[in-house]
């Protein structure tokens, strides 16, 4: 079979030479039993390259499995790919079968390989170089004839390097490897796949496929995109249902893609028509991935909050001293979050003028400083809080808060923050949270 029916079988768009290759590899290893590790960023399509080699080789009438190594919880990973015994622990109520055993004679696709533990690791080489395996709670051995495709977006040479990963196992997945370039390798191929997104959004909806000018169409090309073709997708499908007017020029694209400056990635979302448009920085390779970013986002919202309530209860202070007459109001009859300033006696930070004690008052220095309120003020305790800015602190203060919010239940945590129950998970795991 040649590439072009390939990519037309799969519904792989792209001419990039780098994809031509990795697909011409996974052809030509299809019709052996040799281990395949597919490496590539997130969001690239590993699993679509996992799916060609197996329904190209003599498995392809056998059963497929995909499994995601990252979301099975360290304790079960074993009982789930290798079955467990009755009794073997407390809640195995009954004999249950692996994935292995499941999937006999077909192929298991084994995802972001690179979070599997080390004692499960020392089971899979077993497994790849004997077909042998033991049920957990079990001596009895059994044996399956199953092909590994394995997958990351780690390097694994480096885990070995620090002992995360066995070196043995490396060599043994890495017989044939398979390097799927990112989407900022393939800048020819971004509109093409931009093109069949908004297409199939247009047929699915039946609505009319948007459009981008000449100038447009070079900021989607420059983006580095570092959620690759799920980002692509994502972005195709937001501008196909949010965008008024089906020619989208620059100025509107640039309301969808994230701002990209001094390799910082900052979505913009939902921006004010009157937002300035921000170019593309097209060397950014090291962006942060598009949940963590919903985070960050979601504390800065909160941390402006925050500073409008502080201005507005100065502001309400000032008022009750006949000097917040002339505040900026919104249409609320709030002190306005924009262009809020003090009086000039009040801004003398440095250098206070002495004020009588009869007399309380509040100092807001013009660089947002701490409120200072003299005794004898109808706010009698002042504690001077010294909050944490830390990105890693808020985040694993939201992660606590929402696990307790919901008892533990981590696929509820993860639907309050907006993010996956797998990056969930490995949240957990990187801050070490006590459930």
């Amino acid at each position: 079979m040649d590439l072009q029916a390939i990519k037309n079988r799969f519904g792989i768009i792209g001419n990039d030479p780098a994809l031509n290759y990795a697909l011409q590899v996974a052809a030509q290893v299809a019709n052996t039993d040799l281990s395949v590790l597919i490496m590539g960023e997130s969001g690239v399509g590993k699993e679509v390259f996992s799916q060609i080699i197996h329904n190209l080789s003599a498995r392809k009438h056998n059963p497929f499995i995909a499994v995601n190594c990252g979301a099975i919880p360290e304790g079960t990973i074993d009982s789930e790919l290798f079955g467990h015994e009755k009794g073997s622990f407390t809640s195995a109520s009954d004999q249950r079968k692996g994935y292995f055993e499941s999937v006999n004679g077909g192929t298991i696709f084994l995802d972001e390989i690179g979070e599997m533990p080390l004692g499960t690791q020392a089971r899979l080489l077993r497994m790849l170089e004997t077909g042998e395996y033991l049920r957990v709670g079990s001596s009895k051995v059994l044996k399956a004839d199953v092909r590994v495709i394995a997958a990351t977006n780690k390097d694994l040479l480096q885990l070995t390097k620090e002992g995360k990963f066995r070196e043995d196992l490396y060599y043994r997945l890495n017989t044939v490897p398979i390097r799927v370039p990112s989407l900022r390798e393939r800048k020819e191929d971004i509109y093409l796949l931009f093109r069949k997104f908004v297409i199939d959004f247009a047929e699915r909806y039946k609505t009319t496929p948007i459009q981008l000018d000449d100038v447009a169409r070079q900021m989607l090309t420059d983006y580095p995109w570092p959620g690759n073709v799920r980002e692509l997708k994502n972005m195709a499908e937001q501008i196909s249902v949010l965008s008024i007017e089906k020619m989208v020029n620059a100025t509107a694209l640039g309301k969808f893609l994230p701002n990209v400056q001094a390799g910082n990635t900052m979505p913009m979302l939902a921006a004010p028509p009157d937002a300035p448009m921000r170019s593309p920085n097209a060397g950014n390779d090291s962006a942060s991935s598009s949940t963590e970013r919903e985070i960050l986002y979601k504390f800065l919202f909160d941390l402006r909050k925050d500073s409008n309530d502080i201005k507005q209860l100065l502001f309400e202070l000032l008022q009750q001293q006949g000097m917040g007459n002339n505040m900026p109001k919104n249409n609320q009859g709030n002190v306005a979050s924009e262009g809020f300033s003090l009086p000039p006696a009040m801004n003398n930070y440095s250098n206070p003028q002495p004020v009588p004690e009869q007399k309380p008052f509040v100092s807001y220095p013009a660089n947002d400083g701490p409120v200072i309120i003299n005794p004898g003020s109808d706010i009698h305790d002042h504690e001077e809080v010294e909050e944490s800015l830390s990105l890693i602190d808020r985040e694993r203060e939201f992660i606590i808060k929402a696990l307790m919010k919901h008892k533990g239940k981590r696929k509820d945590a993860a639907h309050e923050l907006g993010i996956s129950e797998r990056t969930l998970y490995r949240k957990i795991k990187e801050y070490d949270i006590d459930e």
